[in-house]
């Protein structure tokens, strides 16, 4: 793979899209319904903790590697899995992954003791990651150009849906069920889309590949892989671990030089041309920002609503529902936003408005939805939390599918896969940032004012995406697509 790239103007269909009349939605939805139950399975397990601890009879930090077991994999190795899908394809690699996903849910609900426990969690870890770099491929490539934001607000939509109720789906499930089924819900999902993904007449379109040879697996390979999982992992660990104190900030320094190293060596080169395409760059600042600005929100508003206003739990949880509801409702009103704006472009020329402009659109509600949450009071009612947060969210459904088309339009045929999973590091270090800043901006300003301070924050970096989006990266009336 050659280590510089071209700038890339798409044109529809370059990317392997069906042909007319043979759109496959049951690809779109399991896609959606995979990124639905790969962030469920993230978030579901953090509210086991203390329950895998007293089962396993473990320490409280033993059994948060229940979480982190899987969560470094998963970040470690995305932009590993986008290379090699790259070249390979994506369709076996979707089957095998999501058997292997299913199947280490069940080694982990059947473990005896914490050691197997973490290793089966690693090890879906990696599984997951080529399951995060896979669904916007697959929804991407299951669908005409005019349809692409439709089916992108699928899996970007119902991927964040399943991390905000994995904490409400995990805590009906321990009060019934116990520890073991948090890891188990996964397993009809999975069966349900290895079923779909397997019919011969569910084959997916025709994909864009490189024409270079097939990679061997060598030991410069390797050690770039090594230094890419050892340089990502140690840097959401540093950021993971800050909420529990900032001074583990300090640990991202030693996630630099590997990352430099990988950057000046023969894997990242690519990637850095990749990401020179014009308007990519800054479209993974903005989904950085937002992921940030969304998980800082969401960590504060519930830590305030529970530990200085003294709501229970049930009340905080309908509360923050607010923000699901609100992305779910206008998920599927953004795809069709931008969908829309390819046919006005079709038909009457260049477009005004398009994928960007509603994604744009979409930022700028989350912020100000953020930015509505610095005006409550002292004491903040149910209520007034809960519409402001509904507004962010609607924002966030308006947002996420668009600006998936957008990104993932602009990358160059064959190699859309690397840049998908670019996009989901960025938003997995965003979700890492987000509560990390918040943390350090609550004990820098004190209790008194750090819940307003922390939000101040989050609405800052919400507010950061927004020109990030709304500069194009090429000629105004040029379809982004």
């Amino acid at each position: 793979m050659s280590g510089s790239v071209k700038p890339h103007r798409p044109e529809p269909g370059r990317a392997g899209p069906a042909p007319v009349g043979e759109d496959r939605w049951l690809h779109v939805a399991v896609a959606g319904v995979l990124s639905f139950v790969a962030m469920l399975d993230m978030s579901i397990v953090n509210v086991a903790l203390a329950d895998i601890a007293d089962g396993l009879r473990v320490s409280a930090a033993t059994a948060q590697w229940a979480a982190l077991g899987c969560q470094l994999p998963v970040v470690a190795l995305l932009l590993p899995a986008g290379r090699l899908l790259d070249r390979y394809g994506t369709r076996g690699a979707v089957l095998v992954a999501t058997v292997g996903f299913g199947l280490c849910g069940a080694l982990t609900a059947a473990a005896p003791w914490a050691a197997w426990l973490i290793a089966a969690r690693i090890a879906q870890g990696a599984f997951g990651a080529v399951l995060f770099v896979s669904m916007p491929v697959l929804a991407m490539r299951s669908v005409r150009p005019e349809l692409r934001g439709r089916a992108m607000s699928v899996p970007a939509t119902l991927g964040p849906l399943g991390a905000m109720l994995g904490p409400a789906v995990g805590g009906l499930l321990l009060d019934h069920l116990g520890w073991r089924s948090v890891f188990l819900v996964k397993l009809p999902f999975c069966a349900l889309a290895f079923a779909v993904l397997a019919m011969p007449v569910a084959r997916p379109v025709r994909e864009v590949r490189a024409r270079a040879a097939r990679p061997r697996v060598s030991r410069r390979s390797l050690g770039d892989t090594a230094l890419l999982a050892v340089g990502v992992a140690t840097l959401l660990l540093a950021l993971t671990l800050a909420a529990d104190g900032p001074r583990w900030l300090l640990l991202a320094v030693a996630a630099l030089p590997p990352l430099g190293w990988w950057l000046r060596g023969a894997g990242g080169r690519p990637l850095v041309g990749v990401l020179r395409v014009p308007g990519l760059l800054r479209a993974h600042g903005a989904v950085l920002a937002l992921a940030a600005g969304f998980a800082a929100m969401h960590y504060v508003v519930a830590l305030h609503l529970q530990r200085d206003d003294g709501l229970s739990a049930t009340t905080t949880g309908l509360t923050v529902l607010a923000f699901p509801l609100g992305m779910a409702l206008a998920g599927p009103l953004g795809g069709r936003l931008a969908d829309a704006s390819w046919y006005r472009s079709r038909a009457s020329g260049p477009a005004r408005c398009g994928p960007r402009a509603v994604a744009v659109t979409g930022a700028a509600l989350t912020a100000t939805g953020l930015l509505l949450l610095l005006s409550l009071g002292e004491d903040w009612s149910p209520a007034a939390v809960a519409w402001r947060l509904a507004l962010a969210g609607i924002g966030m459904g308006l947002n996420g599918g668009p600006t998936q088309a957008l990104v993932m339009g602009a990358a160059p045929p064959d190699r859309i896969a690397a840049v998908g999973s670019t996009v989901q590091l960025a938003r997995s270090l965003g979700f890492a940032l987000g509560p990390a800043l918040a943390t350090a901006a609550w004990g820098i300003t004190g209790p008194a004012a750090g819940a307003r301070a922390a939000l101040a924050l989050a609405a800052a970096a919400a507010c950061l995406a927004v020109p990030l989006l709304a500069l194009p990266g090429r000629r105004p009336d040029t379809d982004p697509r």
